[in-house]
């Protein structure tokens, strides 16, 4: 059965109120999208951000009576404060196939390849990780995921040591131990994330003695990493510099991630005091960070 969207713009003021508005007038469900392509970062915890300029979709059943509706929202103290645009026809489609037809296997480097479980693999020789779209932030579609991943395939990973500080799906430490990585501990503070971690691993075949997912408790051994990744965000770069320099071995190597293209040369000069850091590598707004451990 088809379905009618109506789409509306308005304010981060107003959004929640028009939202209740209009399930309040026969809406079955309501979705907020970014108006301008505005990103946000870092939110407080506990925060629900939302852009300054909101676009809010309603769908409603295909047999409702639209001019009525519009009506209703005409006489809404809100409706003042939004753009309404016309209702349109959403054609009744398998959407789970149409999701999941839009993933295809993605190539970073030479050799490393994300390849979501449905798809066959494009290069059976290549180091190939079934990754599909799940509970964690990290499949490879990101700008940050991606310039660490091709990081990754061009470093000396063989019998080395890594850290993967913030693995959200577990990408990085599973793309580790494929790439030849000795030992792998995967942390994050978000339980959803070490369980997509540890189910990842297990599709690829990796959740053995080499892999060590939880949260950073388990990181009790100080200069440990030959590599430490950290694909979060600045803030916290910026307050775990220490962390970070400690979990290192003399000459360790880090490449973080996370921040935008405005706040690497804040964060280099940070972390210049502890590593000989490396020209940043950027893509889209999106930056990654390199250097090599300095035995102060």
């Amino acid at each position: 059965m088809p379905w009618l969207q109506l789409r509306l713009q308005t304010t981060k003021q107003y959004a929640e109120e028009t939202s209740d508005v209009l399930m309040d007038i026969g809406a079955l469900s309501v979705t907020f999208m970014d108006a301008e392509d505005q990103p946000i970062l870092e939110p407080a915890p506990g925060e629900t951000p939302l852009w300054e300029n909101v676009v809010i979709q309603a769908l409603f059943e295909a047999d409702v009576d639209t001019n009525e509706v519009l009506e209703q929202w005409k006489l809404a103290a809100l409706s003042e404060h939004s753009q309404v645009g016309e209702f349109e026809i959403l054609e009744d489609k398998d959407w789970e196939r149409e999701w999941m037809d839009r993933f295809e296997p993605m190539c970073f480097g030479d050799r490393l390849w994300i390849c979501p479980s449905w798809k066959p693999v494009v290069d059976e020789n290549a180091v190939n990780i079934l990754l599909d779209p799940g509970l964690a932030f990290g499949t490879g579609t990101h700008p940050t995921t991606a310039l660490c991943l091709k990081w990754l395939d061009a470093a000396d990973v063989n019998d080395k040591v890594v850290i993967d500080y913030g693995c959200g799906s577990g990408i990085l430490a599973i793309a580790a131990l494929k790439l030849g990585a000795k030992k792998v501990y995967a942390v994050d503070i978000d339980p959803q994330a070490i369980l997509a971690t540890k189910d990842n691993a297990e599709r690829n075949n990796v959740a053995d003695e080499r892999l060590l997912v939880g949260m950073p408790e388990i990181l009790k051994e100080k200069s440990q990493a030959d590599i430490l990744l950290a694909n979060i965000l600045a803030e916290p770069l910026r307050n775990l510099i220490q962390e970070i320099y400690d979990l290192c071995k003399p000459h360790g190597r880090i490449a973080l991630s996370g921040l935008l293209t405005t706040q690497s040369d804040e964060l280099i000069a940070i972390y210049q005091q502890r590593f000989q850091m490396e020209e940043p590598v950027f893509q889209n707004e999106w930056a990654r960070l390199t250097g090599i451990k300095v035995n102060n």
